[in-house]
């Protein structure tokens, strides 16, 4: 025979998760993506960011064996 429980238990939620609401709607990742991208190729170009990942590439190339 199962075993039943009687009454009801809820949990909490942590103090940092807050529930979504109508008064602060969620953003879409296209905006996102639209506001971290202008950065992302800013921190490219200032740092050499291009020439990296084409040597990253390059070797990861070699060790899979092309």
């Amino acid at each position: 025979m199962a075993s039943h429980e009687t009454g009801t238990t809820r949990r909490r939620r942590p103090p940092f998760i807050q529930p979504q609401s109508a008064e602060r709607p969620t953003r879409h990742p296209a905006v996102a993506l639209a506001m971290a991208l202008p950065c992302a190729v800013l921190l490219v170009m200032l740092f050499g960011g291009w020439e990296q990942m084409a040597n990253q590439a390059e070797a990861l190339a070699d060790l899979l064996g092309r």
